[in-house]
């Protein structure tokens, strides 16, 4: 765990740092027309967000888990989704202040996703961060994605900063798993794309929050700004 004053946060992308649902719920529902299909619960497509192209597809599509027309539809799916790649997500409250802060205090910042680098990149470069992400992992750049702590030791690396003075946020079990594994500080994102009947409170995070803007407060006060 973190002593006061870390010198750098690392957060996952989707439902913890960008909310980017908006974006997967338009082509659900672009996929079940081109199918012929009624829509479908968007809840349904919100809670899946953190499964993949794959689960999300599953859900959005109403196919069981062997159902041989699921790569067609997760080709489609990704298609779509490279073609308007963040056209419809946004940085939660906060977080675009919160890190504009960070520079002033010499604190750095990165993302540690299990997002495929064609896709985590364009998003991040077409967001409003300032200063950008001075790292940016994803599974191409890994043997082992999380929850092995590979992926944030590699960024904790790049950045030199020692895990121990790295605070690590995300929105799954597997986001807690790898930044305890690494030996950082654990924030929940209880905000984030949870799966139905998930609760945060049970990953062992060092701290579980209920919103970006709660994120913000824990943040500031835990590096003590004034």
């Amino acid at each position: 765990m973190t002593s006061l004053h870390p010198h750098a946060v690392l957060f996952d992308l989707d439902g913890t740092l960008i909310d980017t649902a908006p974006e997967f719920i338009d082509i659900g529902m672009r996929l079940r027309e081109e199918a012929g299909l009624q829509p479908v619960d968007e809840t349904l497509i919100w809670h899946s967000v953190s499964n993949g192209a794959v689960g999300m597809v599953q859900v959005a599509m109403s196919l069981a888990n062997d159902s041989p027309e699921i790569e067609h539809w997760r080709n489609r799916f990704l298609t779509h989704y490279e073609a308007g790649l963040g056209n419809l997500s946004q940085p939660y409250p906060g977080l675009v202040d919160l890190i504009a802060e960070f520079q002033r205090h010499d604190l750095k910042w990165g993302v540690v996703t299990n997002k495929l680098a064609r896709f985590a990149r364009p998003l991040m470069a077409r967001m409003s961060f300032q200063p950008q992400a001075s790292v940016i992992v994803t599974p191409d750049d890994v043997d082992q994605p999380k929850p092995h702590p590979e992926a944030i030791l590699l960024a904790c690396e790049q950045l030199q900063i020692r895990p121990a003075r790295t605070i690590y946020v995300g929105d799954h079990l597997r986001d807690i798993e790898a930044g305890r594994a690494a030996g950082c500080t654990t924030v929940a994102a209880a905000y984030g794309y949870l799966a139905i009947g998930d609760s945060a409170s049970e990953w062992g995070a060092d701290h579980v929050v209920n919103s970006s803007v709660e994120l913000v407060r824990y943040i500031k006060e835990l590096l003590a700004w004034q």
